[in-house]
């Protein structure tokens, strides 16, 4: 029998007009509003880290690439993730699966999460049947009924 690890991740970021959309390793072109972050701001990748590191009680993504840092400014959330799937494997352990919610009134992702899967898959070196994204509104309530803000929720599986 292997090993297995579960861990669990969130994340939330405001948005404002006039910033690039991050979500899921892509940019959402079609939106004027983005999140306000230290980084790109892919609050999905984000907990996934959070999920991933939580596996291996490891921290948080804040503890590993602290947004008081310069060089963490403006990177690219996937090469964050790239170093939190390193952690992982220098550890003994493979990713199994991962399973991300994403909150956020507008605009509609069910057309892009295909793109998403398909960008997180192989930094997690995983087949993209064991890459879930789902998303979904709050139906108005709420900050990110408002639009004011994007909240991701994130669960990963990992096995030696």
């Amino acid at each position: 029998m292997k090993d297995i690890r579960i861990g669990n991740g969130y994340d939330v970021h405001a948005l404002a007009m006039g910033l690039p959309l991050w979500l899921g390793g892509i940019r959402i072109e079609e939106s004027p509003i983005g999140c306000i972050a230290h980084s790109d701001g892919d609050v999905a990748l984000h907990a996934l880290c959070d999920a991933l590191l939580g596996c291996l009680a490891l921290g948080d993504i804040g503890k590993h690439f602290p947004d008081s840092s310069d060089s963490w400014k403006g990177i690219d959330s996937k090469i964050l993730l790239e170093k939190v799937v390193a952690m992982i494997h220098e550890r003994g352990w493979q990713v199994g699966n991962v399973d991300i919610t994403i909150a956020l009134q507008r605009p509609k992702l069910a057309p892009l999460i295909p793109a998403m899967r398909q960008a997180i898959a192989p930094i997690l070196g995983v087949d993209i049947d064991a890459v879930s994204v789902k998303a979904t509104t709050t139906e108005h309530l709420g900050f990110v009924g408002r639009g004011e803000g994007c909240e991701v929720w994130a669960s990963a599986l990992i096995w030696r």
